[in-house]
């Protein structure tokens, strides 16, 4: 063969492959920039019409099977995603395999897109296909990079409030069965504390004390409020502090006097500060002396506590997006006594949240609504802050965890403190999704018969009271709301429905939080 043969053969074989892969591309860059968006939407078809097709074929199987799993977890298997979205290792590798698909996928589009576009091309074209790659590309890491930072805000959360059981201490903790926590408890009793340390105040007192008894096969759930001014607070006959307190919480050499030293909301701080280590290991010894005083004085069992900082829930109303709550009476925004503990100087309020139906309050209103107490009653407060719960959980929905998710994680780890252990979140947060849907209501204590005062409260009847509220014979049927409210309009007058007066609720029964809570501008916060 002469050196002009085989030169002409070398030459011709390169046209011949190119004129191949030719016969794949597009004709044109708006063509290419059409097939290249399909390549993004559907992984592998993009890399199966440049001509890669065993390559394409295999991304595309890939897609298609992550779809199907998803959907298949989602459908059927929310037990395994709430596991796994609290354990702290899992979603770890959660984060990485986000990162790792998403960089997959800007791969396919910018590799689809090689094979798609046309050999020749004008710059205009080719620096259209670039942008429009671009963008894509930027498409596509974006929502990557906030799905990460959304896990690992997750696992943050779960990280900083939650321990798991071998790493953190508790006196007062039950052992259960961490494959079905609930199989041997009917009810879950739940030990809600507002910790009020904020600027200003010296040490920690627990104004908010709550009891949430939870129907673990219903979600049905009944809220108990304490008062924070009860004495003689009772303690557990095998715990070491009734040995010191046998009559309870106070002391006997001043009197029956009031004693705000030994009121329900020192003992977070005061218990410690005189029995450091009494109760043995914790890491919290203030809510477990409050969770042993709160079970023995209504007659339960009390399982774990969650203690809200205040300045925290300000923060976790405001990435909520705020609540909607019925403001009935006006409510004192600060404003303080002079007396009691933490207490300073006498001081008016700096203002007050007028009343209106279907307020939208922020955090720094919505706290006040719940703490606001000067020149009102107790109960008036306690009822407030149960209100206050109601709309909180009211409020939570799938958009507004999806949209500021890092927000309400970010305000959660200054939120919470508990000492209930990842081990169990599961199981939690399937209970919390029975609680959203099913019926809460308020136990009345018969305050103007058990607890007039707060210097020797008959925790017998309230016990009796309790019992009688969380095994009633036959299901209460919670009354319709007797109240119609409507927004306000944007003048800032209100405008609502003429409203009959509220319910009269017999002391000691149980009452609907949606009656409790509904607009009634009668009342007027002061019994």
């Amino acid at each position: 063969m002469s050196r002009s043969t085989r030169a002409a053969g070398r030459r011709s074989a390169p046209r011949a492959n190119r004129s191949r892969h030719r016969t794949h591309r597009a004709r044109t860059a708006s063509k290419a920039i059409g097939l290249t968006l399909l390549s993004a939407l559907v992984p592998g078809s993009g890399l199966m019409m440049g001509g890669r097709k065993k390559l394409g074929a295999f991304v595309l199987t890939i897609s298609i099977g992550l779809l199907l799993i998803g959907a298949y977890y989602g459908l059927t298997k929310r037990d395994s995603i709430l596991a796994f979205a609290v354990s702290p290792r899992q979603l770890l590798i959660a984060t990485a395999a986000v990162v790792g698909l998403g960089i997959c996928w800007i791969w396919v589009v910018v590799a689809s897109h090689k094979l798609l576009r046309p050999v020749t091309m004008t710059y205009t074209g080719r620096l259209a296909g670039s942008l429009f790659v671009g963008l894509l590309c930027f498409g596509i890491a974006v929502p990557t990079t906030v799905a990460a930072q959304t896990v690992m805000a997750q696992r943050d959360l779960v990280g900083s409030v939650f321990q798991s059981e071998g790493d953190s201490k508790s006196a007062t903790r039950p052992k259960v069965d961490k494959e079905d926590p609930w199989a041997n408890t009917p009810r879950l009793n739940l030990l809600l504390l507002g910790a009020d340390d904020g600027a200003g105040r010296e040490g920690t007192r627990t104004d908010t004390v709550i009891v949430a008894s939870i129907d673990t096969k219903t979600g049905d759930t009944s809220l108990i409020s304490l008062s924070r001014n009860w004495m003689r607070m009772p303690f557990p006959a095998d715990s070491p502090l009734h040995k010191v307190y046998p009559d309870g919480y106070w002391d006997p050499k001043l009197g029956n006097v009031e004693q705000p030293e030994y009121y329900l909301d020192a003992m977070y701080e005061n218990v410690p500060k005189a029995h450091p280590g009494i109760l043995g290991q914790t890491d919290n010894e203030g809510a477990d002396a409050v969770k042993l005083a709160a079970g023995a004085a209504l007659g339960l069992d009390i399982d774990y506590y969650m203690q809200v900082n205040l300045a925290g829930f300000r923060q976790i109303i405001d990435a909520l997006g705020g609540i909607t709550v019925n403001v009935n009476y006006r409510v004192p925004i600060g404003g303080d006594y002079g007396a009691g503990p933490g207490s300073n100087s006498e001081k008016k309020p700096s203002g007050y949240i007028e009343p209106g139906p279907n307020q939208k309050l922020d955090g720094y209103h919505a706290l006040w609504f719940a703490r606001g107490r000067y020149g009102l009653s107790d109960p008036s407060r306690q009822e407030r802050q149960r209100c206050t719960i109601h709309a909180l959980v009211n409020t939570v929905n799938p958009a507004t965890l999806v949209t500021k998710y890092q927000q309400i994680a970010s305000a959660g780890k200054e939120l919470l403190r508990t000492d209930i252990p990842q081990e169990i979140l599961p199981a939690f947060i399937e209970l919390g999704l029975k609680v959203k849907n099913a019926n809460v209501t308020n136990v009345d204590l018969d305050k103007s018969k058990n607890f007039p005062t707060g210097k020797n409260p008959d925790y017998e009847a309230m016990q009796q009271i309790v019992q009688k509220a969380i095994n009633p014979k036959s299901k209460p049927v919670a009354s319709t709301p007797s109240t119609t409210a409507t927004k306000k309009p944007s003048s800032g007058t209100t405008t609502r429905k003429p409203t009959s007066p509220k319910p009269t609720v017999t002391p000691g029964a149980t009452e609907s939080l949606d009656d409790a809570c509904a607009y009634n501008p009668n009342e007027s916060g002061d019994n």
